[in-house]
């Protein structure tokens, strides 16, 4: 298939409208006219991917992440950006970014997180006029105390050097839950002002987490569970698989390498 009849498939399952006005979603480098047999998805695009794609065989790798989702003013190879865009050029690897425009999906990472947990009468945070809409909220089918929750999180995601860790009193029931994928900390004020008892996400902030759990709500402060970057959204690279492998005459694999930053907790 031609990377350019790719890119219309995929930007039907990841509509690219659906993308936030910030982000740089779609092809971030390739020929058009290449033909494409074998597609790698990662969340991320490092070094290492690329050497994993080109392993494999693939023609064209889809992250998560935009590799240049801030504007750059040079290229030059002795420079990260200019060096992986040159060894995806050279060794003949498009790259194409599915974002936010994935992430308001039904099968979003939030979303398959939230079917990890079991969650029901799930809505969006905040409403999408295309798509689903950014963050989940649902409800546990049976009540759980934080502490109980916040284990079931961590079962739910893959195992990364820094643990899931939880801001509350461990005894506080859980009922009603909140999700992003992702950092999510710009939700904070719709979460706070609806029903969730707990809010989970990723790269929380010391300022907004205090002010968050100090704020007064009618049904008690909100809890918040900060987990994995990198693990929260890696869910959605296995039901990027299936999607990308339903196209005939396509073979996609899931990466294998962790991109999480983070190496080792010190205890």
């Amino acid at each position: 298939m031609r990377l350019s009849d790719l890119v219309l498939a995929l930007d039907g399952f990841w509509p690219p409208s659906q993308a936030d006005d910030w982000d740089r979603v779609g092809l971030t480098s390739g020929n058009p006219s290449a033909e494409i047999e074998k597609v790698l998805v990662s969340v991320d695009l490092t070094e290492a991917v690329i050497e994993e794609a080109i392993a494999n065989g693939c023609q064209l790798i889809v992250t998560h992440h935009p590799a240049l989702l801030r504007g750059v003013n040079s290229l030059v190879e002795d420079e990260l950006k200019g060096a992986l865009m040159s060894r995806l050029i050279k060794a003949g690897i498009a790259n194409l970014a599915a974002h936010t425009n994935a992430d308001v999906q039904k099968d979003g990472a939030t979303s398959i997180l939230a079917e990890l947990l079991g969650l029901i009468d799930v809505r969006p945070i905040v409403e999408n006029t295309s798509g689903f809409g950014h963050g989940a909220i649902g409800t546990l089918p049976d009540e759980l105390t934080l502490g109980e929750f916040s284990k079931r999180v961590s079962e739910c995601l893959p195992k990364t050097a820094r643990a899931v860790s939880f801001s509350g009193q461990a005894l506080k029931p859980i009922r009603r839950v909140a999700i992003c994928s992702g950092a999510g900390d710009s939700f904070i004020p719709a979460v706070i002002s609806s029903d969730a008892d707990v809010y989970v996400t990723s790269d929380l902030r010391h300022h907004p987490t205090l002010d968050a759990i100090e704020t007064p709500r009618e049904n008690g402060p909100l809890a918040l569970i900060d987990v994995s970057h990198w693990a929260s959204e890696s869910l959605w690279v296995t039901g990027a698989v299936m999607r990308i492998s339903g196209i005939p005459g396509l073979v996609a694999f899931a990466s294998q390498i962790s991109t999480d930053p983070w190496t080792e907790e010190v205890n």
